[in-house]
């Protein structure tokens, strides 16, 4: 698809997700306890989620009609064509339901082989991260790169941990402590779009987190990407998008980071 193209594409997404992130925000503090649907152990949804999903459906279906989804909340039939909106339509819906102001909206646009464009705008502040396939990556129109800072003591390393860890508890303690040990500390904020977009304005020198999802990641891995950094999965391989691992790290930092990730082979 031609750069041009790209662009124009982008612009329209944006107007779309503009339009959910503005949903999201009139209804933070609106939503009731009787509201809230437990989908598994601490996954949460309202209808807050499921209507931000009809508007980005509804819009982005304008763009490409023959467009396939992949959703969160599956308001519509998820499915890869030859262009594939992959979407989330709240991320860091626990936080939005505490009323904890780190959340997003994610979406990003999938050929089939790698990500062509990827959008998430942090709801609150309206800070809005967006790449283009090529083009490199912006924060609210304004270029950014990953961190240029050299020494891995100097950083700060995003993480999240899955609800689930029986499997993989020992290997969070680990990779924790060697985190700790060695750089300036350790943030889980609760948005894995958001936490790749502080990798790729160089917030954070790296992030990890397993047991994820497409939508959690495709947009943010994208803008990194973009913006200089490296995405893989624990191995150091391209294995991330559909797998449910990622790393994300500037390239000073992979391979301290492999290190770091090897704890949970």
């Amino acid at each position: 698809m031609q750069t041009d193209t790209l662009k124009h594409i982008c612009s329209e997404a944006l107007v779309v997700i503009n339009d959910a992130a503005a949903f999201i925000k009139v209804n933070l503090d609106q939503v009731n306890s009787e509201q809230i649907i437990e989908k598994g152990t601490n996954s949460l949804v309202s209808y807050v989620d499921q209507q931000a999903e009809r508007i980005l459906i509804e819009g982005l279906s304008k763009i490409f009609p023959d467009a396939g989804f992949i959703t969160e909340e599956e308001m519509t039939s998820q499915g890869q064509k030859a262009l594939t909106w992959i979407i989330d339509p709240l991320d860091g819906t626990t936080n939005f339901l505490h009323s904890v102001p780190f959340f997003s909206v994610s979406v990003a646009l999938y050929d089939g082989e790698k990500i062509i464009i990827g959008i998430v705008h942090e709801v609150v502040h309206d800070e809005i991260f967006c790449a283009v396939h090529g083009l490199g990556a912006k924060r609210n129109g304004e270029p950014i790169s990953v961190t240029k800072r050299q020494d891995f003591h100097d950083i700060l390393i995003g993480t999240g941990f899955p609800y689930k860890t029986e499997h993989t508890a020992d290997g969070h303690f680990k990779a924790l402590k060697q985190v700790l040990l060695s750089t300036r500390g350790i943030r889980r904020f609760g948005s894995a779009a958001l936490d790749l977009c502080y990798v790729a304005c160089g917030r954070f020198g790296a992030f990890y987190e397993n047991n994820l999802n497409a939508y959690d990641i495709a947009a943010g891995a994208l803008i990194v990407k973009e913006a200089g950094g490296l995405i893989t999965d624990y191995k150091g391989q391209n294995n991330w998008l559909f797998e449910g691992e990622i790393l994300a790290t500037a390239p000073q930092f992979q391979s301290e980071m492999l290190k770091v990730t090897a704890n949970f082979e």
